[in-house]
Parts: C-alpha cells; structure tokens; sequence
C-alpha cells in the first residue's frame, strides 16, 4: 500500500485544522494560518481509496462530502492516467480488501470515461468485471449505478456484469446471497444484463432460469432436479418443523446441512427457534472464518463444547487459513473484545501474528510513533464497526515495535508518551496500555522523542496541529526515513513529499513489504505494478 515517493505535496496557506477548545480535548479549526499540504492526485485518489468505508462521515469530512471527492477523482483519473486508475480499482477489489470503495470506483471510471468519449486503455467492461468478485456484488454494482445515475445502464457495464455473473452464479452463491432482503436478486441481474451460461458450466442454463423462476414466480419454482444442493436444501424445507432438530442432532446432522448449503445465517430460522449448542456445532464445520470470529460470543453463550471450540480455534490461527480468509488485522481485536473468553484469547493472538505476516523485523533503532488524538477516536474503520482508528493504529504500531531489532514505542496527541512493552508480550495485551491524549502535536512529539533513530514510522491521519514551514516530520532530519501511515486518506497530508518521505495507507498489513524494498534500496511504485518480492 505504498504511495510513490517521488510525488509531491505543494505547501499551501490554510487555517491551522486544530486547536485545544474549551479545555474539552476536542480539535476544532482555527483562523490561524499555517502551511497545508495538498497532495498529488494519484497519491490523493489512493490514501482515500484505501480507507473509504463508502457514505461513512469522518471527523473532518461528511459521508456525502468524502464520496463526491472519491468519485471526481477516479473520473478525473480514469480520463488522465486510464491504467493507473483500472489498477487500482482491481487491486483494491482485490489485495486491497475493499469491497464497496472498488464497486463505486469501477462506476465512477466507466461513467466518466463514456462521457467523455474516451478510447484507449483498460476497457470500460474489463474494469466492471475486475472488481466483481463475490456473487452478490453484480446486483450492488447494477443498484449502484442506477441510485447514483439513473436506470439507464450501459452496454459495456451490463458486459462486464455479465462476465461477472457467468463466474460467479453457483448454486451454493445463490442460496447463500438471492435472498429477499437483496434490492437486486439475481433473477434482476439476469433480466437487467441478459447474461448467456458459461458454455464450460453445462449446469448454467437450468441455474439461471431456476433463479428467474425464484425472483418471480417463487410459489411455482421447482429447482433442477440434477442439482444435488438444491434438491438437498429443498428437502430440508419441506421437513415439517417439529422433525428438524431431530435431523440436526441426528447422525450425520451436520453433512446434511452442509451438503443442503444452509448456511448459520438460515438455520434459527429454518428450525424456528433458538441456537442452541446442538446446533451451532451441526454448523460450525461449514462456516467461513470471518462467520467463526463473529460469532465467538454466540458459541459460548449457546454453550458449545471446548472440544468444538477447540476446533474453531484450531482454523482461525491455522496459517493457511487466515491467509485465504483475507481479514483486516483488526478483526482479531474486535473479535477478543466481543469475546473475552479465555479459550478464545491464545487463538486469535496467533491468529494476529498471521495476519499481521508482512509486518517487518526491522533492523536498528526504530521510533514508532502512534497518533492517540480525538480525531482518531471519533472515526471507526467501518460503518459498522464500533472499533475506531486509533484501535487499528495501536494494532499495526504495537506488531511493529515488537518485531523490530530495537524500538521505542510512543503515543501522542497534546502530549506524549512511552508505551512499554516486554519481547515475547501478546499484541493484545500491549493495546491497553494506550490512552487519549486529545489534539495531534507531531512535530511537538517528534521533538521530544527522536533521539538518533535510524528510522521513524507514524501511524496516523495526518490532520496535525503544530505543522512548521517544513511539516510535521520537520524535526527529523532530512536524510532519515520517515514512513506515515494514514488510516483515512484525507485531502491534505501532514508534510511535503520527498527524499526520505514515505507515506503509505489502508487497514491491512500490506504496506510493510514495501517498507523492506525501500530500505533495500529498490525503487518504490505503486503495489499493482511491483513484485514485491526482493
């Protein structure tokens, strides 16, 4: 998640963001004026994109303020530099895990790009296709672009629609995501982009046409009879309802829901009743990891097993696994404090070493500095999420200081201060020895803490109070790295670009292998077009 650090920020006259209010703790802005770095548009286009919860409102941006700026800037893009653009769209669906930011985006770039007329580069419909990636997001897309421009679709984002849904259309992904809650259900998609069967999924066809049956005709629907999943799902809803539990209970009670595709979400309904531990362990063996971790607390209020608990346990720190299930680092913390159970806490640890992989031992003095203002409080990393940024900064800035040869681990705000920690300690552990220390004094806190580091790294959003003519990172000198790490991706950034001045973002762990191509002296690009491999 690196920003080229060739790019540059100009420095401009602008209210100071910041100021202690009231003695509230709060930052406001001020009338003074101080110098405000306005960042180069790809760099600008890629900090937002990678910490954009769509429609989320931030500390100092509305939900509605932040999309427009996202979508002027990938329209921009998408007609100035159409490869850039299309690469960041397809690694943000992608390694860069951010589902709803890539969907828009996608939108945005075709919608520019054909009003404009514009030719050359990534096709408009290889760009819709890219980001689609689970089955239900061909009908996100498609209610997106109508909500935002009308029903009007375009034949080349229907093409790429189409591409999608002839990838994706299963029937385990349509009993997992057609369901009536969806604006769009798949037999809408269907009718919408006319998608043809994938001549290689001889099974398609009846598939589809099951699915249109479903969306309008649901009483008369009868699913293929040569589609064992669904004929398997459609025997266990026409099981009277006091036989169920019985078959959940019974021999083989979990193979049969597996192999019917019902998933947790379907169950208490499908049982009518409660979840009891009899049944979460009848579906635990065919839930996702990311349906495990939200539901630690369910298990052991329903009181499953600690031989079952064990087992999920097991996959949730198994390294393979927490690769392919591809969650922010941050889960773990969200999942330990929805979960406070002892058995759960070993597990999700290592299961934070693994997500946290490319996090590296750095040699040297390294000072670590984590931003603990208001700002980084008020925002969360996701519309839904009750944990905030300064949680996801205390995760990434505790796993780096830890796994440094030799580091000092700060927290600022107003003040600053060290945060101990001991080698062999549990990143989790760490993560309550952090406070709130209200508005953000970097440069202030550099001052006070750099003591000959060969290198300093800053997690942060970047909305500092006590910027210099030179920035933030001002009192470090010129010829020692500076790597900022910014958790929100707003308009302006904290210092000028430049030799030794590196600024990455985003909520994964990614980032840090550019951190070692940089300190080996490659050059820096974009992740989409590197090998990160040394």
């Amino acid at each position: 998640m690196l920003v080229a650090p060739h790019v540059s920020a100009a420095a401009r006259t602008a209210p100071d963001p910041v100021i202690h209010h009231g003695g509230t703790g709060q930052e406001r802005p001020t009338g003074a004026a101080s110098p405000t770095f306005f960042r180069e548009p790809r760099e600008e286009l890629f900090l937002l994109a990678i910490g954009n919860f769509v429609s989320q409102k931030t500390f100092y941006e509305g939900g509605r303020e932040r999309d427009s700026r996202y979508a002027r800037l990938v329209g921009a893009l998408a007609l100035e530099d159409p490869v850039w653009t299309a690469g960041l769209l397809r690694w943000l669906r992608g390694e860069g895990n951010m589902r709803t930011a890539s969907l828009v985006g996608a939108a945005a770039y075709v919608r520019a790009r054909l009003e404009a007329g514009a030719s050359g580069g990534p096709s408009n419909r290889s760009v819709i296709d890219s980001v689609l990636r689970r089955a239900d997001e061909p009908g996100e897309l498609l209610a997106h672009w109508i909500s935002e421009y009308g029903r009007k679709v375009p034949q080349p984002v229907k093409r790429g629609v189409a591409d999608a849904v002839r990838r994706l259309y299963s029937s385990r992904s349509l009993l997992k995501y057609d369901t009536p809650s969806r604006e769009f259900r798949f037999g809408d998609v269907l009718n919408l982009v006319h998608a043809s069967p994938d001549p290689e999924k001889p099974w398609q066809g009846a598939l589809f046409r099951y699915a249109l049956d479903r969306r309008h005709h649901p009483e008369t629907a009868v699913a293929p009879a040569s589609d064992r999943l669904l004929s398997a799902h459609r025997a266990l809803t026409e099981l009277p309802v006091e036989e169920r539990r019985a078959v959940v209970a019974g021999p083989g009670g979990a193979e049969r829901l597996a192999g019917a595709g019902m998933t947790w979400e379907a169950l208490a309904g499908w049982l009518q009743g409660p979840m009891d531990a009899v049944a979460w362990e009848a579906v635990i063996p065919s839930m996702a990891p990311m349906a495990l971790l939200r539901n630690l607390r369910n298990f052991d209020a329903a009181g499953v097993s600690d031989a079952v608990a064990a087992g999920v346990a097991a996959r949730l720190s198994e390294p393979a696994e927490v690769a392919r299930s591809r969650q922010f680092p941050f889960r773990y913390l969200a999942a330990r404090r929805h979960a406070p159970a002892t058995r759960w806490a070993e597990p999700l640890e290592r299961a934070l070493g693994h997500a946290l992989a490319n996090v590296p031992a750095l040699p040297g003095r390294t000072l670590v500095m984590v931003d603990r203002s208001d700002s980084m409080f008020w925002d969360t990393v996701g519309e839904r999420s009750k944990l905030t940024r300064a949680d996801a900064a205390a995760v990434f800035g505790a796993a780096l200081a830890m796994r440094a040869e030799q580091a000092d681990l700060v927290e600022f705000g107003w003040s600053s201060a060290v945060v101990p920690f001991a080698a062999g300690e549990r990143v989790l552990d760490v993560l309550g020895r952090f406070h709130s220390l209200g508005g953000t004094h970097t440069a202030t806190a550099l001052r006070a803490r750099y003591e000959g580091h060969d290198r300093v790294l800053i997690v942060t959003d970047e909305q500092a109070a006590d910027r210099g003519l030179g920035g933030a990172t001002e009192p470090v000198p010129a010829g020692i790295p500076v790597y900022t790490w910014n958790l929100a991706g707003y308009e302006s950034a904290h210092g000028p670009a430049g030799p030794h001045r590196h600024t990455f973002g985003g909520l994964t762990d990614a980032a840090f292998r550019m951190v070692g191509l940089i300190e080996a002296g490659r050059d820096a690009a974009w992740p989409w077009t590197v090998d990160p491999t040394p």
